[in-house]
């Protein structure tokens, strides 16, 4: 058995459990909300609004190996985890993360060729292409996730003592009796292999800025759709650096209560905005959800 140390300070308990509590139900309320609308409106049945549904899905997903076991422990004020259930913590919400790049890559490929080849937009991004598209933002995080954990699960621990407020890769390294440099070295490797993904993102928004620079219509395109896509880009890979740098780099002297706020800030902050900027932002999504919310307050 582990211990979440990164609890133990976490006071008063029933504050942390209010704001667990609503800020979870809120994550749900939100991403369930715009994964129903998708669903439930044929319109909205095209590349753009699929691959949003698959980011919301993805939030879900994440945050659910995150909140339940976080608040069911300020509930029991315990702050045990089993090897087992630490280790499938860490895959759930490392793979999340990943799942959540690989969609922001396939987004930004839709965006570039909707507005750079408009043309050749539907036999680029047909449905079955799509569908492989998606299968690809879940299937590759777990693939090249799946080596880290094999190394992780290998390594002979000295101590039980996890200073966090959930288990990842990382913290199995630190606690390691030997030195871990084949974590290291195919963590290292990991970040290669995103840093690719990075430069796929920033060639397609370098030609997409090329294509909107003569044609009022691309900007007001890039503006409507791309806009979200680079808000929400933007917030998860400030949110990951910070995530990263911090468990890796960061000091033991840093105040408790900051340690907790910036290794939880990627599992709150990018679930709580991309529906909301996505929702407000986009017109056929803000569009149908005032539609289903008047309908409601009608019926009522």
């Amino acid at each position: 058995m582990f211990i979440l140390a990164g609890l133990i300070d976490l006071e008063p308990k029933y504050v942390f459990v209010f704001l667990a509590l609503s800020v979870y139900l809120l994550i749900i309320f939100l991403n369930l909300s715009l994964i129903m609308v998708i669903i439930l409106e044929k319109s909205l049945h095209e590349p753009m609004y699929l691959f949003l549904c698959n980011l919301c899905l993805n939030e879900l997903y994440g945050t659910s190996g995150f909140y339940p076991k976080f608040i069911y422990d300020l509930f029991s004020s315990s702050y045990m985890i089993s090897y087992s259930g630490c280790m499938i913590q860490a895959v759930i919400i490392y793979s999340s993360f990943m799942c959540e790049f690989t969609t922001l890559v396939i987004m930004a490929y839709d965006r570039y060729v909707a507005i750079c080849k408009p043309l050749e937009y539907n036999s680029a991004v047909s449905t079955k292409t799509v569908t492989k598209a998606i299968l690809y933002t879940w299937s590759f995080p777990f693939i090249v996730g799946l080596p880290n954990v094999i190394l992780a699960s290998q390594l002979p621990l000295c101590g039980v003592h996890i200073d966090r407020l959930y288990c990842d890769n990382w913290s199995f390294a630190k606690l390691s009796c030997i030195p871990s440099n084949n974590i290291n070295v195919y963590g290292f490797t990991l970040l290669g292999i995103f840093m690719a993904h990075a430069l796929v993102i920033m060639f397609s928004y370098q030609r997409l800025l090329a294509a909107c620079k003569n044609s009022a219509e691309n900007k007001k395109k890039f503006i409507g759709t791309c806009g979200p896509h680079l808000l929400s880009l933007l917030n998860f890979t400030i949110a990951e650096l910070f995530d990263l740098l911090f468990s890796r780099y960061g000091s033991k002297d840093f105040p408790g209560h900051l340690r907790n706020a910036f290794q939880v800030e990627i599992l709150l902050i990018p679930p709580l905005l991309n529906p909301l900027i996505y929702g407000l932002r986009l017109s056929e999504i803000r569009k149908r959800l005032f539609q289903n919310y008047r309908k409601c307050m009608v019926q009522n």
